[in-house]
């Protein structure tokens, strides 16, 4: 049975993910924050799926030593439960913060979880993946059209804007997915940036003000349920071959930035080494 990682398992689109999975008849292991709700969500899909054996782990992803101790954990299990084979990474785990606010290592909150987090676990898990020709899937948005790098401020410590520090993060995923195939695509592993649409989750609820949280439960309602964006998770993993593009939604490939560039993704893959003080694949 093929092995898939899900990070941001517990609810949303995530949560979506690893139903969709579970159908495929994957091997599911869930990630997710709260200890509490990763019991409360393993129970839920046990009861959906008996027979699914899904496993759940936590830890807090913005902070690089929980990266590390995940990772640590997650070789013990790839290890020894599958043959130290990885067939999906699903980077799904993202937020939006109305403030400036940093981590334990003085990184922007949204920059850490929705861009260096999966970085970091990207670089632990690539032996796994490359050993089961792996592929990697990033949540990402369409909002990334409308941004560019702002490279002398990147972590917007002067003039924080929320939006624009999401818009970034999100073009942080699609330059991270195309730098990936970019070195690793001929060693089998494939990327790439999966746009869900607006969905009805509760991720513009979490941690942030008063007006964030009244914009978002105001937009939401437009949005589709999480299953819908689910099901371009399931068909890009179970493609026999795997596809070629680098952006999706419902299924089919999208045109993405012209930002999405190999001079800006390699800046950033530097930068990213650099911030989480790694040499990626090494």
């Amino acid at each position: 049975m093929k092995t898939v990682i899900v990070t941001g398992a517990t609810s949303g689109i995530g949560y979506a993910v690893c139903c969709e999975m579970l159908k495929l008849k994957y091997q599911v292991i869930g990630i997710g924050h709260s200890g509490e709700k990763c019991i409360s969500a393993k129970k839920q899909l046990e009861d959906t799926f008996p027979d699914s054996g899904i496993i759940f782990f936590h830890a807090d992803l913005m902070q690089q030593t929980e990266v590390k101790r995940l990772a640590d954990a997650l070789t013990e299990y790839l290890d020894h439960r599958c043959e130290g084979k990885l067939y999906a990474l699903i980077n799904n785990a993202g937020c939006v913060r109305s403030w400036y606010s940093t981590t334990e290592d003085g990184y922007e909150q949204q920059f850490a979880l929705n861009h260096l987090s999966p970085f970091l676990l990207t670089h632990y898990m690539l032996p796994y993946l490359q050993k089961g020709n792996g592929r990697i899937l990033i949540t990402a948005s369409n909002s990334h059209k409308m941004m560019k790098m702002h490279w002398k401020d990147i972590m917007y410590k002067k003039r924080y804007n929320p939006l624009m520090v999401y818009k970034q993060s999100k073009l942080c995923n699609m330059l991270f997915a195309f730098a990936l195939n970019d070195r690793f695509s001929s060693s089998g592993i494939h990327a790439y940036g999966i746009e869900p649409g607006l969905v009805n989750t509760d991720i513009g609820s979490k941690q942030t003000g008063v007006l964030v949280k009244l914009i978002w439960s105001l937009r939401k309602k437009s949005g589709v349920s999480p299953e819908i964006p689910a099901k371009t998770y399931g068909w890009i993993c179970s493609r026999e071959s795997a596809p070629q593009g680098l952006y999706y939604y419902l299924c089919q490939e999208q045109e993405y930035s012209r930002q999405v560039t190999r001079e800006n993704a390699d800046k950033l893959f530097r930068l990213s080494e650099q911030l989480c003080g790694i040499t990626f694949g090494r």
